[in-house]
C-alpha cells in the first residue's frame, strides 16, 4: 500500500524534519540516525525518539519500535488506528511487525528501505569495501507492506533524501 510522495502535505514534512532532528541526535550519540514521531489524529505529537542500538547495547531499540511499545501502553485502539508514525527511514521487518501488531495507523517516512540498502553499497564501495552480491543484513531489508501489508505506507520524500542520507554517510565514516 506505499504511496507516492505527492500526497506528503507541509505538516506531514514539518514531522519529518524533526524526525531528521531526532536522526541527527542519534549520530552525534552515536547511534545510527535514525528517528522517529508519533502523531494522534488530531495531529499532536505524542511521543517521539531515536535509535539508541548502540548507546543501550540492544538491538532492538529502533525508534519506530519503541513508539509501538508506547501507544500500547498510553492510547485507545481507536487512538492507535487514527495515529501516524513518521520516520527517517522505512521500518524494518521487526518494526512493522510491531506496528502491524499494535495496530497503528499510516506510516510516512523520508527514505525507503530500498534506498538505505543501496546507500549501503554505495558508502562500502567509496570506502574501498566493495564486495560481490549485494550487502548483507542481519534481517531481510523488506518493504513495510511485505510485512504488514494493511498498513498505509507514504514514502520516499525525495526533498529531504538528501538530509538523511548524509548522516548515514557521516555514519559510514566518510
Amino acid at each position: 500500500m506505499t504511496t507516492a510522495s505527492q500526497t506528503i502535505t507541509a505538516t506531514d514534512l514539518s514531522h519529518l524534519r524533526r524526525c531528521i532532528e531526532l536522526a541527527a541526535e542519534a549520530l552525534e550519540a552515536g547511534d545510527a540516525p535514525f528517528g522517529s514521531v508519533l502523531v494522534d489524529g488530531a495531529g499532536k505529537v505524542l511521543a517521539e525518539d531515536r535509535n539508541r542500538i548502540k548507546s543501550m547495547d540492544d538491538s532492538t531499540r529502533h525508534p519506530e519500535f519503541e513508539l509501538a511499545r508506547w501507544a500500547t501502553t498510553n492510547m485507545t485502539a481507536e487512538a492507535r488506528a487514527d495515529a501516524t508514525v513518521y520516520t527517517s527511514g522505512e521500518h524494518c521487518v521487526m518494526c512493522s511487525a510491531a506496528h502491524a501488531h499494535v495496530r497503528l495507523g499510516r506510516i510516512v517516512y523520508v527514505a525507503s528501505m530500498r534506498q538505505f540498502v543501496g546507500w549501503l553499497g554505495e558508502f562500502k564501495k567509496e570506502k574501498g569495501e566493495e564486495e560481490e552480491g549485494e550487502v548483507v543484513m542481519s534481517v531481510a531489508p523488506l518493504p513495510v507492506n511485505a510485512v504488514a501489508s494493511a498498513v498505509e505506507v507514504r514514502g520516499p520524500v525525495p526533498e529531504l533524501e538528501s538530509q538523511i542520507k548524509a548522516l548515514h554517510r557521516r555514519y559510514a565514516g566518510l
